[in-house]
């Protein structure tokens, strides 16, 4: 089951990153984190930058909605997304 921790006006949860897939994807679960798919390489905040976008489209959020909050130079990382309650992300992602 995926961590959601949710406050205020948002939810924090952590993210596991594959980069240089073929397409971008939310794929599941894994060991409480979710799993996501990017098909740009970890360069110059790249996979970053379509992690944002990723999870903005399927939220229906403005990419200033989501945050990375912590491990920017990691695969495990920590996200925010603010306007998203923890019922709407995960009937979102599946």
């Amino acid at each position: 089951m995926i961590e959601i921790f949710e406050k205020d006006c948002g939810i924090t949860f952590s993210v596991r990153v594959v980069p240089r897939a073929s397409t971008s994807e939310i794929v599941g679960e894994m060991d409480g984190t979710v799993k996501v798919r990017v098909s740009s390489p970890p360069v110059d905040g790249a996979a970053n930058a379509e992690l944002i976008k990723l999870f903005a489209k399927t939220l229906g959020v403005g990419k200033n909605a989501v945050e990375i909050v912590s491990g920017q130079s990691s695969k495990t990382k920590r996200i925010r997304i603010t306007g998203v309650t923890a019922d709407q992300f995960q009937s979102a992602i599946g």
